[in-house]
């Protein structure tokens, strides 16, 4: 299987898995393609994970303002009638889940991977980059008539990560392989 091929199934069935459970929603198949490194410019929130290990990179999920509004009052049965703190952490909760869910899933092929905290942004008009100069993996699913994409951009490391002994803390150092 390519790595495209993984990456779609393995942020399908995450999303389709933490929908399901966390929001009690059934989502469909979804549909999938590839994103050059230099998306359109965005509207909404956005949520953005890094992955680190032998292959490196960036996940999020993004949806409209609306949409974030009613995942939040979905998670956290409580009503969201704008964006606020508790819809930014509800959206960057679910982002944590697909991207971790999927990135279980890819570590059987890719090896250990690790994500780091989600960062959200809301706004209009922006762009979000990867520092990784490879393609988004975009698969894109409807709910209640909206478009929520869940993406992944991947590249194979260069450096391997040590982690070194050094009393009661560790430290971590890149070294060329």
């Amino acid at each position: 299987m390519q790595l495209e091929e993984l990456i779609v199934h393995a942020l399908a069935g995450s999303a389709r898995d933490v929908f399901s459970t966390m929001l009690g929603v059934e989502l469909g198949s979804g549909e999938s393609f590839v994103e050059g490194a230099n998306p359109e410019a965005n509207d909404g929130v956005v949520a953005l994970v890094g992955v680190a290990g032998p292959w490196t990179g960036t996940g999020s999920l993004s949806c409209s303002p609306q949409l974030a509004c009613r995942i939040c009052a979905r998670m956290l049965l409580t009503e969201a009638d704008s964006v606020n703190e508790e819809v930014l952490d509800a959206v960057a909760e679910l982002t944590n889940m697909i991207i971790g869910g999927a990135k279980n899933e890819l570590e059987l092929a890719l090896g250990p991977l690790g994500l780091s905290i989600p960062t959200v942004v809301y706004g209009h008009n922006f762009k979000t980059k990867s520092a990784i100069h490879g393609d988004w993996v975009v698969v894109r699913f409807n709910w209640e008539g909206e478009p929520i994409e869940a993406r992944l951009c991947l590249g194979r490391t260069e450096k391997a990560a040590y982690v070194l002994p050094h009393g009661p803390a560790s430290v971590s150092c890149a070294v060329d392989v």
